[in-house]
């Protein structure tokens, strides 16, 4: 299989209707390091953001919790789309997320930015790090995926595209990008747990590396100072020369997909165990999506309907507040 095998076989694909194929094949295969970089990254932008990191820093999760926090984002992104996200299991997942959001009041404009991160960040780390850049059909397919996975989340006001998402996450960090003590406080921990995969001796150059890779206002935000030219250089220098042996490398053959090794499931994970003890007690309300086809088959023919005063209230059903 040559190395740009998989690439030839997504730009035959049709990323409007493929898009969770083309998303497949490039985070399980063709960039599954890179596409967690990208996702780490876009878990700190997401602290230059005051409102967001003051909400993280009164749930605890990370100090208490870090690496099964950390775990958990990630699998959770991975449950929603291993059968598809309108199978049923995608949507059992989307409606586990979204009953662990309900419990807090976030705005819609929060969960767009924090959604935008996820699709703008491990882009440009990929075309910044990866062994080549994306293609169209792979950048469209990240937009799609996570505003289909928006959709089910119940998110209003989502970008139909790459570039749209690309708008929205550089604008709002232009406005809301703030230096607040919850911002350090929630990136420290978040350090801690990723700087802990490696042995002791090496954990502070890994974080001053991890540091050294990031933009000036993301770091003026976080409350970091930003690392000297020589480490920035040295840390730039190290990731393309890893892209340039990756490169060099055989493609991945289909039977050997990138494996989900959470440190915090050593035996494996089922749905249930995902997320904070508390979320299980919660109960889980159907998709936006479900409830307005279900209103649409149960409510009855106009000519029928009697007048508004004479109807009587009929209970609805909960939905989760976002």
């Amino acid at each position: 299989m040559g190395r740009y095998s998989r690439l030839h076989e997504i730009e035959r694909l049709d990323p409007r209707k493929d898009y969770e194929r083309i998303f497949w094949l490039l985070t399980q295969y063709e960039f599954p390091w890179d596409y967690l970089q990208g996702v780490s990254v876009a878990f700190l932008r997401d602290y230059g953001v005051p409102r967001i990191s003051r909400l993280l820093d009164r749930t605890q999760e990370f100090e208490r919790a870090g690496q099964k926090r950390y775990d958990d984002t990630v699998l959770i992104a991975y449950e929603m789309v291993r059968e598809g996200m309108d199978s049923d299991h995608g949507k059992a997942t989307a409606r586990h997320l979204n009953r662990i959001h309900g419990r807090y009041r976030i705005p819609n404009e929060d969960f767009l930015y924090v959604l935008a991160t996820t699709v703008v960040g491990p882009k440009r780390w990929i075309d910044r790090y990866g062994w080549r850049p994306l293609s169209p059909h792979e950048s469209e397919s990240l937009a799609l995926v996570g505003r289909r996975m928006g959709e089910l989340m119940g998110i209003t006001g989502l970008p139909g595209d790459y570039a749209g998402f690309e708008r929205l996450h550089d604008s709002f960090e232009q406005e809301m990008f703030a230096y607040d003590p919850a911002n350090r406080r929630v990136a420290a921990a978040t350090l801690r747990v990723t700087t802990g995969w490696y042995p002791r001796p090496l954990r502070p150059l890994v974080a001053r590396v991890s540091l050294a890779v990031l933009d000036e206002p993301l770091l003026t935000a976080l409350g970091f100072r930003p690392q000297p030219r020589p480490l920035r250089t040295a840390a730039h220098r190290a990731l393309r020369a890893r892209a340039a042996v990756v490169r060099r490398m055989p493609a991945r053959p289909h039977w050997w997909r990138h494996r989900k090794k959470p440190r915090s499931y050593p035996f494996g994970w089922t749905l249930d165990d995902l997320g904070p003890h508390w979320a299980h007690t919660r109960p889980a309300a159907p998709l936006a999506e479900e409830t307005r086809a279900s209103r649409s088959t149960q409510s009855p023919p106009a000519t029928q309907s009697p007048p508004a005063s004479q109807q009587p209230h009929e209970p609805q059903e909960p939905q989760e507040r976002q």
